[in-house]
């Protein structure tokens, strides 16, 4: 019978959560290239259309998938003592977020009974609070995560503000559609930028739950 080392559970855990971000990410490309969803394009029709296709049930897989990998990413950095409280908080916020986003689809704008109802609103809602809270949560945890590894730490914090950048594209369009009275989201090739914030986000988190050299279990206010 094998047995795992006290001192390995973290780490494997830690890994256990990584997998699950890799395998939702991975569903979620396969749907770029199967057959109907292949033909939502991915720059300019968001991730969330796969959730009002044929394939709904693989997009809810992928985004529950990712939610639970980030739930044991966060818990186990948590119990080892390398998460703030803040840095927490912001956690669970983005994996409700994403759960939110699951329970409540997107608006299907083609069906005039379903863009009525409250849903979408929630699933925008949801989406805006998950992408900024978790590249802010990987910024408040980066120091107290990694404190003797410099270079493991300026990687999180950089692919953090990478994913920020991202958003800041999508404040700036809605900024310049107030002024000019256009649609922000035919301004910037929304899909593209949703897809590299997401792609970066998921790096981020993954970065920053990678098993470090610390061992410590005590958890920090």
């Amino acid at each position: 019978m094998t047995t795992v080392r006290a001192d390995r559970r973290p780490a494997l855990l830690s890994l256990a959560g990584i997998g699950a971000l890799a395998l939702g990410a991975v569903l979620m490309l396969l749907l770029q290239v199967v057959l109907p969803t292949n033909e939502i394009s991915a720059t300019w029709r968001t991730i969330s259309e796969y959730g009002l296709s044929d394939h709904k049930w693989m997009f809810d897989l992928a985004v529950v998938l990712v939610a639970a990998g980030s739930a044991i990413a966060f818990a186990v950095l948590r119990l080892q003592g390398r998460l703030p409280r803040a840095a927490a908080v912001l956690g669970a916020l983005w994996t409700a977020g994403l759960l939110v986003i699951v329970a409540f689809p997107k608006t299907d704008w083609a069906n005039a009974a379903a863009s009525s109802g409250p849903g979408g609103a929630l699933h925008r809602a949801a989406s805006v609070v998950a992408f900024v809270c978790l590249p802010v949560a990987v910024l408040v945890a980066a120091r107290a995560a990694f404190p003797d590894q410099p270079r493991r730490r300026w990687l999180v914090r950089a692919l953090a503000i990478a994913a920020l950048a991202w958003f800041a594209v999508i404040i700036g369009a809605i900024a310049v559609a107030a002024l000019t009275g256009q649609h922000w989201w035919l301004l910037i090739p929304l899909g593209l930028v949703e897809r590299g914030m997401a792609l970066t986000e998921l790096l981020a988190l993954a970065a920053l739950s990678a098993p470090g050299r610390g061992k410590g279990l005590a958890v920090d206010a």
